[in-house]
């Protein structure tokens, strides 16, 4: 199989290259990546030579429409993501999440192309912290961001280029995922990062956000399920049951690094910081078979905790740009 991953060289993209030739060593793999400040060639080392490496924009017809020809499938994980970012300056969401989207659909109708889009579960808002529910693919969107709302418009793309044109294509909207080879930008490698150079971690408001947390390798063999089983013309959530507010992240990674659960400061919360995260799973587990790896959120972190202590040359490059742009980003927030 020839399997074009967009954004190949970020976080989740980067992984899910990682495990296709650990596990589908015949796989033939083309990555195409803008490499922004999100992405890097080092997130690729050990597997390099084992796969075609294309720099350029899924917003680019010229460059992705060739490389969507000579695929198999397409799976689609390139997009601005970070979401005090897009409340600083949205227009980077609209053109890779939403006209990079419209782009690779094009081509994947033109040349009949199994096309699978990764989503996530912010296009859905929050829950509230007592609500029982949790998402499902019924769930209305009401998207609270830039990006959440750049990706739901993109969802609504892939919808309508199956009903209107059938493309074979599937979407997956999964929630936050933790793992290696996440930019020290987010919210769980940074507090690990900090830690190790002494910082304090800081969290918005009162903590009590919570999130779903799925490791990034359960995510992408998920996703793997879904490409290889899942109907064309469905959407699946993907989720394995790892509700954990914030403070109680923070507390843990203080816990396993050998630090006072309490060493840690509030700061004042982001616009539209969405309160509760949850997905129910269960058409994908039910219908697909699949079921993650990880038994424990503590489990998967802590061995996150070990991978960004072991691999301080990979994360060290991006430390310093990222404190200056984090610093700039709420000065600019007023925060």
């Amino acid at each position: 199989m020839k399997v074009l991953v967009t954004g190949g060289a970020g976080f989740i993209g980067s992984n899910f290259v990682h495990r296709t030739l650990a596990t589908r060593p015949d796989a033939e793999v083309t990555v195409l990546d803008l490499l922004t400040y999100a992405g890097s060639l080092s997130s690729l080392e050990g597997v390099r030579d084992r796969v075609r490496f294309v720099e350029g924009d899924v917003a680019d017809a010229e460059v992705v429409d060739p490389l969507v020809a000579d695929a198999d499938v397409v799976v689609h994980f390139a997009a601005e993501s970070h979401n005090d970012n897009s409340l600083a300056d949205p227009s980077p969401f609209i053109r890779t999440n939403i006209v990079g989207t419209f782009t690779l659909l094009e081509a994947a109708r033109t040349h009949d192309v199994r096309y699978h889009h990764v989503s996530t579960d912010e296009v859905y808002g929050d829950l509230e912290l007592d609500d029982p529910k949790r998402f499902t693919e019924d769930t209305p969107y009401t998207p609270s961001s830039p990006y959440s709302a750049s990706k739901a418009g993109s969802d609504h793309l892939v919808r309508a280029w199956v009903r209107s044109f059938g493309l074979r294509a599937t979407i997956s909207n999964c929630s936050n995922n933790y793992g290696p080879r996440q930019h020290v930008e987010k919210f769980i490698p940074r507090q690990i990062t900090n830690l190790i150079d002494g910082v304090r971690p800081k969290l918005y408001g009162d903590g009590l956000n919570v999130r779903d947390w799925i490791h990034v390798d359960d995510h992408n063999d998920a996703v793997w399920t879904i490409v290889e089983k899942g109907r064309p013309g469905e959407t699946y959530l993907i989720g394995a049951d790892g509700e954990v507010n914030n403070r109680d992240v923070v507390r843990l990674v203080l816990e396993l690094m050998g630090r006072d659960p309490d060493d840690y400061d509030h700061v004042t919360d982001r616009a539209g910081h969405d309160r509760r995260y949850a997905i129910e799973a269960g058409k994908l587990r039910q219908e697909l078979g699949w079921a993650p790896r990880y038994d424990t959120f503590r489990d998967g972190l802590a061995a996150t905790v070990e991978w960004y202590r072991e691999n301080e040359a990979w994360w060290r490059p991006q430390k310093d740009a990222t404190e200056a742009k984090y610093a700039r980003t709420q000065k600019v927030l007023g925060r």
